[in-house]
């Protein structure tokens, strides 16, 4: 039996080579790109235990979940952990961060998520990297969500360790990822003892025998059909172009936006400030005196495929995600979504405007 997942011939280690190249292009970046055989969090846990260790004191911002997973990885490496929380419907601030690092001129490490998808923020990585650059610290940024949706420049913004995925604004599987790395970041790596080696988690690992080695020998097999797909996702947004790519994800943040509060029903933005919520995602806050679960659940009804999903955690009752991202940033899938929390919130007894929602999403989308 034959079958176009199998069969096929090997990923060969130039092959690889020309893929990574490839995502190094679409970040903007001369450094070197390792593209590691898992999920996202394969890298950005590996980054934090090759880069931190007992001697590093790390300025970690949180604005999200995952900021508050990167605090926890970084104290078992026994790092000194300064943390920065800011609430989760803004965005934290270059001068928030200027001010913990004067406060703690040792800080050596700053991490940051760039959009947190799970809370619908996105932080101004720019700026901040100004001021990051300036102390002098190592900057990590976790770009998985914001990568295709915004503007992701590791050169110019001085990310020394910036992590992507493929699974959301690039339309790609989620069985690979990469890891942009900055000579100083190498360095550091090479410094700390406690750096995982002979590892599925070491980047030095890949940097011993794979960048140094002149890109000629894999390390072990690849997770060769993610591969191929992460290449085929990589040439679809070379075609579409990368600006109109995230002008896309802009207008269907901005869509969402304005329908919703044209929708009305008590529903209205999580993230209050539109220049502080991400392009990956909109999220809602659910009317008072309803269960978001329950909203969601209702809206699936409808179209069990669209994009919506209950927050997590503490933030399962209160908050809905709409998810337009990749392939699913468009304006029907806006329309479409807010027409089933629309019914949804209806059948719960709240008034709606459906059609001015609609209204809005069309003249919001550019």
């Amino acid at each position: 039996m034959t079958h176009p997942f199998l069969d096929l011939a090997p990923l060969s280690a130039e092959h690889f080579a020309s893929i990574e190249d490839r995502v190094a292009r679409l970040m903007d970046t001369s450094q070197d790109v390792v593209i590691m055989q898992g999920e996202a969090l394969l890298p950005l846990e590996g980054a934090i235990r090759a880069a931190a260790g007992p001697g590093t004191v790390a300025l970690n911002v949180i604005t999200g979940p995952y900021g508050q997973t990167f605090g926890d990885w970084l104290r078992d490496c026994g790092a000194t952990v300064h943390d920065l929380a800011v609430p989760f419907h803004t965005a934290v601030t270059a001068e928030q961060v200027g001010q913990a690092l004067a406060e703690h001129p040792e800080i050596n490490f700053v991490s940051l998520v760039h959009a947190e998808a799970a809370t619908g923020n996105t932080n101004p990585v720019a700026e901040i990297g100004e001021v990051v650059r300036g102390h002098g610290a190592l900057f990590y940024l976790d770009a998985v969500a914001s990568i295709a949706a915004e503007p992701v420049l590791p050169d110019a913004w001085g990310v020394d360790l910036c992590v992507i995925g493929a699974q959301k604004a690039m339309g790609g599987p989620a069985g690979v990822s990469a890891v942009s790395v900055s000579a100083r970041a190498w360095e550091r790596m090479a410094a700390n003892p406690n750096a995982p080696r002979h590892s599925y988690l070491s980047l030095l690992d890949w940097k011993q025998r794979w960048v140094d080695g002149g890109r000629k020998a894999l390390l072990h097999a690849p997770a060769q059909l993610e591969m191929l797909a992460l290449e085929a996702c990589v040439e679809r947004i070379e075609s579409e172009d990368l600006d109109a790519l995230m002008a896309r994800h802009a207008s269907a943040a901005a869509a969402t936006r304005a329908g919703t509060l044209a929708l009305g029903g008590g529903l209205e933005p999580y993230v209050h400030e539109a220049r502080d919520a991400a392009p990956v995602a909109t999220t809602l806050r659910a009317p008072a005196g309803t269960d978001a679960r329950e909203l969601v659940a209702r809206a699936l009804t409808v179209d069990p495929v669209l994009p919506l999903v209950a927050g997590g955690g503490a933030l399962a009752q209160e908050m809905i995600r709409v998810n337009h991202y990749g392939p699913q940033a468009t304006r029907g899938v806006v329309q479409s979504s807010l027409a089933a929390l629309g019914g949804a919130l209806a059948e719960a007894g709240f008034e709606v405007d459906l059609e001015g929602a609609r209204k809005a999403v069309a003249a919001a989308w550019e």
